[in-house]
């Protein structure tokens, strides 16, 4: 029995270290997490279309640099964005704020709730980067702030920076979002999607939902098992114990 404590004593000793620059690495991550995700949630550069000028249900009949006259601008984040409105007659550039000028256009309920789970992976990828700095230079409980905190408050960002893009996408294409910030307290003309495509606020979201996936691959490199795999593999063992006796 002494020797097998001696050795299990040593190997914690020896793998110390690597638990400190893997956990230490995690922590630097998850604070970059944290400053990405603010930044990306103020930036007005989420989505970047092109829209086309119609007038009441004709559309434009045009091609090439004729085109190019009835195609207007627009590009737009939670809070704010610019439009540029051309329908031959010359750009008519624009600012505007979502919240609380175009609150009443847009779906108001979802696109609170993505300004939420941006503002829950700000605040959880912080205490997720302050949990890994203390599991890896002090002496954690084994309960939320032990490994179990670390693969919950990870897991829990990588789920709600997934859910920023899922209902971010799901306001811009089923909701058409840019046609009704597009169209509002538009009279004379209708505008309609030409072009979109995601700008990068809303990959910085993605590159912070892979980072999160990556930190829980460095936890388990740590050599912390899964929450329940470590569950199911002591009830194996105390079933064995039990069959002993």
């Amino acid at each position: 029995m002494i020797p097998n404590s001696l050795q299990l004593f040593q190997n914690d000793k020896t793998k110390k270290p690597l638990k400190q620059l893997l956990f230490s690495v995690s922590g630097f991550v998850g604070f970059s997490c944290a400053l990405t995700a603010a930044v990306a949630t103020g930036l007005p550069f989420w989505i970047n279309g092109t829209m086309l000028c119609r007038t009441g249900a004709e559309l434009v009949n045009a091609t090439g640099p004729e085109l190019n006259k009835f195609l207007g601008e627009l590009s737009y984040g939670l809070f704010q964005g610019e439009r540029v409105k051309q329908c031959g007659l010359g750009g008519r550039p624009s600012r505007f704020s979502v919240i609380p000028d175009l609150l009443s256009a847009v779906p108001a309920g979802v696109h609170v709730t993505v300004i939420f789970f941006c503002g829950a992976v700000i605040l959880l990828s912080s205490v997720a980067s302050g949990f890994f700095f203390f599991n890896a230079f002090g002496r954690p409980y084994k309960t939320l702030q032990g490994p179990m905190g670390l693969y919950l408050w990870t897991s829990i960002c990588c789920v709600c920076s997934c859910l920023v893009m899922i209902l971010f996408a799901s306001e811009v294409k089923l909701h058409h979002l840019s046609e009704r910030i597009a169209n509002f307290n538009e009279v004379n003309f209708v505008f309609q999607t030409y072009k979109e495509r995601y700008d990068r606020s809303f990959w910085l979201f993605f590159l912070v939902f892979l980072l999160h996936g990556v930190n829980v691959l460095l936890i388990r490199l740590a050599g912390i098992q899964f929450p329940f795999q470590e569950s199911k593999e002591l009830e194996l063992t105390g079933g064995a114990a039990d069959l002993m006796y």
